[in-house]
């Protein structure tokens, strides 16, 4: 613990030169970071400098500039962390060495994606598009006080885009390497009351070659759709009722096997979709706020492996889907008295589990109470919060038979905030959080169809873990950095286990401590010298000190001690923008499925560089205006995988034209 506290005290020193020179910036004033408003962290709009919790925020210019077709791509680029990814739209993203489930629903995984505010049902994140997105805010660390199962490595929140103002409409089409092509359409404003805003995408890929210069054959998507929609009406002037939807299918993704053993004809189609109803309001002295919303969705994945063409001759003919229902409501009261805050509210969350494989239906009902607080005294300057959320849950094996079990869970928080100065603030907090397990966890009672019986422990807890984190956010004119260390000890981990009498179960014996740092720094050196034009370096990272399984004493598998993007922006304020953009994987380990050896191998270390430009070419108050965006993915043409076996896309140019009136 010596040697990390101390880790953290160097790199908070070799921070202050920097801290010095930004002080010194020009007097042109620019939105002080800390003022800005965020909503994931508190589960209520208040400004930044007020969040204990480590948030990062991405902004929809930065999204525009960014070359991601999905979120999962955009987070990589950004190098939230490692990534797991693979032909056929299926990534899962990591933060501090946990990470979303792909294969399953978000109730798996151990970082959680939210839609404006609520599970997304999912843990794949290349289904989540980001045309009509406003921002996306991420928590990095626990956030199961507000949000429940799952949030334990972190929460990304995405943020539907609200129409407001006079009507406007975009349409834009690009296309590029791989045949590939895209075409996009969007509406939004605000009229007597009522506020839209809309974008619906269509696009399709071919085949690609991997930086090797390989065809990496059954790559292809037939076609990717998206529809996004959140419509609105305000009425008693602070009162609003609003309906989001948010659709998402991919139909002939190819799902080839490892590029050494390619099967040519395995194909997936993915979706994913969900609609809510919101009720939002508050006085108008702001002292009380109010919110309620019920929602419901559907997440579906087929699988088909149609012929007798596997290398391996192993699943020739089989069609397997699972199928996700979810449904849920949230409420919640926010009261302002002077320096104090309180929010109490409920959720309730529903999934249903349908699927060819066992167990084929399952069932899991979730109910809970949360209280979060927060005290600011000093003029504002100390801030104290702390939260206490209280679950109780239901799951059942329906079909085959099973059995039903139920179990409860307690979580706190506490943080501690101070703004040393208006531009500098300091930070700490402790975090527990939980995973719950799944009704085949829990509640099996079957045979499989190759013979092997499975019993259910009704006596598993969720796996949970407690956080200790510190660190600081310094914002000066154009400059804005931040340092964190966090140190997790994460046990209870559900692992499979044969009984004594040779039949299948679950019990909770793995351990893990995983801890490190996470920073971000970037500054307008246009601006400090008065130059009149943009140009910003940037950087930010995730360095794991630690990533330790504490039962056998080795490093965890698929996980990158280091996760960085850095780059430079350029922008002349007049339409005309470069971002260069380097992300960065560290070297992992991984079990070597490809050549059926088993064993623990290095995943090699790799960046990937990204070109994006954009050209104002037409601009009239009545004609609209029309820009040219083209670009480069992985400029310099690496040969890189996320996943053994799965090489990446290689050197891909895309060019497109957009109107906006």
């Amino acid at each position: 613990m010596i040697k990390k506290v101390s880790a953290f005290l160097i790199a908070s020193v070799l921070m202050l030169p920097i801290l010095s020179f930004a002080q010194e910036s020009s007097d042109q004033q620019v939105t002080n970071t800390l003022d800005e408003i965020v909503v994931t962290a508190g589960r209520v709009e208040e400004e930044k400098k007020f969040v204990v919790a480590n948030v990062t925020v991405i902004d929809e210019q930065e999204i525009k500039q960014l070359s991601a077709l999905n979120l999962g791509e955009l987070l990589a680029q950004k190098g939230i962390g490692s990534v797991k990814q693979y032909p056929g739209d299926l990534t899962s993203i990591g933060i501090r060495g946990f990470r979303t489930e792909t294969h399953g629903n978000d109730l798996e995984g151990h970082v959680l994606i939210l839609l404006n505010g609520r599970r997304a049902g999912t843990g794949n994140v290349a289904k989540i598009m980001t045309k009509n997105v406003e921002r996306i805010e991420i928590i990095r660390g626990p956030a199961s006080v507000q949000y429940g199962s799952a949030a334990m490595g972190g929460v990304v929140n995405v943020i539907t885009r609200r129409g407001e103002g006079k009507t406007k409409g975009f349409g834009e089409f690009s296309l590029g390497s791989f045949k590939s092509k895209e075409v996009s359409a969007g509406l939004s404003g605000e009229v007597n009351g009522f506020d839209f805003s809309s974008a619906a995408t269509g696009g399709s890929i071919g085949d690609y070659t991997t930086g090797h210069g390989v065809e990496y054959e059954n790559t292809a998507v037939d076609m990717r759709k998206s529809l996004s929609m959140n419509l609105g009406y305000t009425f008693l002037t602070n009162n609003r009722i609003g309906f989001i939807y948010n659709g998402f299918d991919v139909d002939g993704a190819g799902s080839p096997g490892y590029l050494s053993s390619n099967d040519l004809d395995d194909y997936t189609d993915k979706s994913n979709s969900s609609f809510d109803l919101i009720l939002d309001g508050k006085t108008v002295d702001k002292r009380f706020l109010w919110s309620a919303r019920y929602f419901k969705g559907k997440d579906k994945n087929t699988w088909a492996d149609p012929t007798a063409s596997n290398p391996d001759g192993w699943g020739d003919g089989i069609l397997s889907q699972q199928e996700t229902k979810t449904k849920g409501a949230q409420a919640q009261v926010t009261a302002n008295r002077g320096i104090a805050q309180m929010t109490a509210g409920v959720d309730w969350i529903n999934y249903k589990i349908d699927g060819t494989w066992q167990p084929q239906e399952s069932s899991y009902e979730n109910m809970a109470g949360f209280l979060l607080g927060k005290v600011k005294i000093f003029d504002e300057r100390l801030v104290l919060s702390a939260g206490l959320r209280y679950d109780t849950y239901e799951v059942e094996v329906i079909k085959p038979a099973g059995q039903k079990e139920d179990d409860t869970n307690f979580t706190p928080n506490v943080g501690i905030a101070f703004l040393l100065t208006d531009n500098l603030k300091l930070k700490a907090g402790y975090s527990h959080a939980f995973v719950m397990p799944s009704a085949d966890q829990m509640a099996a009672d079957y045979t499989s169809s190759w013979g092997t019986i499975y019993e259910g422990n009704p006596d598993l807890q969720p796996e949970t873990s407690k956080t200790y984190e510190g660190g600081f956010e310094f914002y000066k004119g154009s400059f804005s950095s931040g340092l964190t260390y966090f140190y997790t000890d994460f046990k209870d981990k559900i692992e499979s286990v044969t009984k004594s009498n040779g039949n299948k179960s679950w019990d909770n014996l793995g351990r893990a401590v995983i801890s490190g740092f996470e920073g971000e720094m970037g500054f307008d050196l246009g601006d400090y010298l008065g130059w009149g034009f943009e140009i910003r370096p940037f950087v930010g990272f995730t360095y794991l000190t630690r990533y330790e399984d504490k039962e056998t004493g080795e490093d965890l598998l698929e996980t990158s001690n280091l996760s960085a993007a850095y780059g430079i922006l350029f922008s002349d304020f007049k339409g005309f923008s470069v971002r260069l953009n380097f992300a960065y994987s560290g070297e992992k380990t991984v079990t070597d499925y490809e050549n059926k050896s088993y064993q623990r191998v290095k995943l090699k270390a790799f960046t990937v560089a990204d070109l994006g430009v954009s050209k104002l070419l037409f601009s009239s108050k009545k004609g609209g205006q029309v820009t040219l965006n083209a670009g480069i993915n992985n400029l310099f043409d690496s040969e890189y995988e996320y996943v053994q076996g799965y090489p990446m896309p290689g050197r891909n140019i895309y060019a497109g034209l957009r109107y906006d009136y």
